[in-house]
């Protein structure tokens, strides 16, 4: 790609994987399908009154939290190990011919927007303030997307801030045993399984139609505040799915932090920095996992008090007021999601063979430690 003109081709065939198949198997922390958007709900009255992007083409792209290669970092004027990269589709309505893209701030990303978004004051351009916006998460989790654009102004319909069809078939089964306990206790204990099991597929999916108003009702509320109640629902039930998965690859990097040993030479200095520099790390990933599991906990709370004392009021509250903690989740399991794939990246089991110099293990690692201050500033305020 000529690092100073426009966007490069994107040939998913013989990158990671296929662009048509982006959207059956991306996960949604990773991956913001807005053509996928498109096909499905550019009918919709959200879709044209609050569009994602002003742009109608761009409004079609995909937006990927990309691990830049080593031959990418110099497309940039700072270190960074991740990008925010925007794909362009040649067409829509056929992925496989491939498509056009450049990475959130990188060098010609301002020629490239005055050139693609035909303006000269790039500057003030909105389309341009998101995108820059969306650069500064380390996620795309559609209810972290939503509150950091919110707090900016920007709200996008609804239809364009979903969970991936992968991730839901993922998470079903720990969504439904949750689901299922609490729209028995709205509807009726004599409610057959089956038919619990199609409300939760319905509130997972966002299909909020006449066979859910009894929880509605049970939770006394108007439809606007319904509809934002259930996204707030299905936005904690995600971050809790999260949660419980990233302890799994959490541990794969405690292991490895203990294991791992870098190539090569390693002066005093290095060598001391490692050894401090490992278990503090450790430590902060341990505290940064619980932070979120305190965080997570105030749902809980408000949860059992409906399913277990029949008590909806610290429940609906919770509803109204959770996301307001979207922000914070999302940052932090971003930063812990972050940690786990460049761990398995870089240094998993297919790179022992290209192991990292000690310089290198050791601008990774200060890396982490920078990244989870964030977390360690949320959790002194709980």
């Amino acid at each position: 790609m000529d690092k100073t003109a426009g966007p490069g081709t994107t040939n998913f065939n013989r990158d990671v994987r296929s662009l048509a198949n982006l959207g059956d198997t991306a996960s949604t922390s990773r991956v913001l399908n807005l053509s996928q958007v498109y096909a499905t709900s550019a009918r919709e009255k959200d879709y044209q009154l609050k569009p994602f992007f002003r742009d109608s083409q761009l409004n079609k792209c995909i937006l990927v939290k990309h691990t830049l290669r080593s031959n990418e970092r110099e497309l940039f004027t700072r270190i960074r190990r991740t990008a925010t990269k925007i794909i362009l589709p040649f067409d829509v309505n056929d992925l496989k011919l491939g498509g056009r893209s450049i990475m959130v701030n990188q060098i010609g990303f301002e020629h490239f927007c005055r050139a693609y978004l035909n303006t000269d004051d790039v500057a003030s351009s909105n389309d341009v303030q998101v995108l820059k916006l969306l650069d500064q998460l380390p996620s795309l989790d559609p209810f972290l997307v939503r509150e950091h654009l919110a707090r900016h102004g920007n709200r996008p319909g609804a239809c364009y801030l979903k969970i991936s069809p992968y991730d839901i078939q993922r998470m079903i089964g720990f969504a439904n045993e949750e689901i299922e306990r609490l729209v028995r206790t709205a509807f009726s204990s004599s409610m057959s399984g089956g038919a619990a099991i199609k409300l939760a597929g319905k509130i997972l999916a966002n299909e909020l139609d006449k066979e859910l108003w009894p929880l509605k009702a049970t939770l006394r509320m108007s439809d606007d505040e319904f509809s934002d109640g259930i996204f707030s629902w299905r936005g904690f039930l995600y971050f809790k799915w999260r949660h419980i998965e990233l302890q799994e690859e959490m541990r794969r990097v405690l292991e490895g932090l203990a294991t791992y040993q870098p190539l090569g030479a390693c002066d005093e200095g290095m060598r001391e920095y490692l050894k401090e520099t490992r278990p503090r790390l450790a430590r902060s990933i341990v505290n940064a996992v619980a932070a979120v599991g305190r965080t997570l906990g105030v749902y809980d709370t408000a949860y059992h008090a409906l399913v277990d004392a029949s008590n909806p009021g610290p429940f609906r509250r919770f509803l109204l007021d959770g996301p307001s903690l979207f922000y914070e989740l999302g940052e932090s399991i971003g930063i812990l999601s972050h940690i786990g794939s460049f761990w398995s990246y870089r240094m998993g089991q297919q790179m022992l063979t290209q192991r990292l110099t000690p310089a290198e293990y050791g601008d990774i690692l200060m890396d982490f430690e920078d990244s989870l201050m964030a977390v360690a500033q949320y959790d002194t305020r709980t």
